[in-house]
């Protein structure tokens, strides 16, 4: 049985945000039909393509199994780590072995965030009245997020390494941070972006570079990104939707928080937890370098955030004050010209 043949004939390929169905334009304030179709369209788009964690993998397929000695576990350039003259002058099988646990901790990191989202969708969901709109593709959101979940541990635990994933800090205040789903929905759904940007312009990185991967690797992805466009889309419509209906105390509040929370929600996401610097006895000035000293480095978190630039500017929040705080937080830089712009056609337009 051949690889293809072993994966779903449900399962399609890598597919981008510009393939989400045809959406009406986001803007600030839109109508409350126009918000409705919004929610309407991308339910029905979960429903018409939507993936199994266990029947979209190939699990079993030998071409699926985890071996530790396939170079295509040597991180891909795409990596900040991957990327480095450090990584880069380690031997084949220490390469290899940092490639499979850093894989791994990404996986642990995607699923613990998911798993705080969901949990702080089900709360906010739990307000909702009945007729809202937002119910019924929120529970679609949630019902994929648990998949992604499940295809994230699978994964980790057939890489077999024990990584923790977030750092120690993140993974002590997320049995709060749901609670904020219900008590400050708009700063939740700022938060829900903070976590899903950074994973998908990474993914999307990787994908976009050919790199070869192992093919269990490569699937997750490919499954991961096409359903996040979705999850992103929701996020920014929700923030434009609502933040003309911030008060003005609440509008400046959020135009401070919101580069904020980019910055520590996304460093939670990015940096490695120092777990994988003991492992491997990664030099400390070289962990300072990737996360962000470094010029190079610098530019790559810059256009991590890109795309929710665009969207504070679009939202409002993007004043005086604003862009001041995108600066101090070293996050500032062009913004994207249209979502998920690709970051060479970025770096080409600058």
């Amino acid at each position: 049985m051949t690889l293809q043949d072993a994966t779903s004939q449900h399962a399609a390929p890598y597919r981008a945000a510009e393939d989400l169905p045809e959406l009406p334009e986001m803007e600030p304030g839109m109508s409350a039909e126009t918000y409705a179709q919004v929610l309407e369209d991308l339910s029905q788009a979960s429903v018409d393509r939507h993936f199994d964690a266990f029947r979209d993998i190939a699990w079993d397929h030998p071409d699926f199994q985890v071996d530790p000695t396939d170079p295509r576990w040597v991180l891909p350039q795409a990596d900040r780590l991957g990327a480095s003259a450090w990584y880069r002058e380690q031997p084949l099988d220490q390469q290899i072995a940092i490639g499979m646990w850093r894989q791994a901790n990404i996986m642990k990191v995607g699923l613990q965030f998911e798993n705080i989202l969901i949990r702080g969708v089900m709360q906010y969901v739990f307000t909702l009245p009945n007729g809202s709109p937002e119910f019924r593709y929120l529970t679609h959101e949630v019902t994929e997020e648990c998949h992604h979940t499940q295809m994230f541990q699978r994964a980790v635990d057939r890489i077999g390494v024990d990584v923790p994933g977030m750092r120690w800090w993140m993974r002590k205040v997320a049995t709060v941070l749901p609670w904020a789903g219900s008590i400050a929905p708009f700063a939740f759904f700022v938060g829900v972006l903070a976590g899903e940007e950074p994973i998908d312009h990474t993914q999307k990185r990787v994908l976009r570079g050919g790199e070869q991967m192992p093919p269990v690797i490569q699937r997750i992805m490919q499954i991961h990104v096409a359903e996040e466009a979705r999850h992103i889309s929701f996020a920014h419509h929700y923030i434009l939707a609502n933040a003309p209906r911030l008060s003005w105390a609440e509008r400046q509040v959020m135009t401070v928080l919101f580069p904020v929370i980019m910055r520590v929600l996304g460093d939670a996401i990015l940096i490695p937890a120092k777990e994988m610097s003991r492992e491997f006895d990664i030099p400390r000035h070289v962990m300072k370098d990737l996360y962000w000293r470094a010029p190079e480095s610098r530019e790559h978190l810059s256009e991590v955030f890109a795309d929710v630039r665009m969207l504070a500017e679009e939202a409002g929040l993007m004043t005086r004050v604003g862009r001041f705080m995108w600066r101090l937080l070293k996050i500032d830089g062009r913004s994207s010209r249209f979502r998920s712009e690709p970051a060479v056609a970025f770096s080409e337009a600058a």
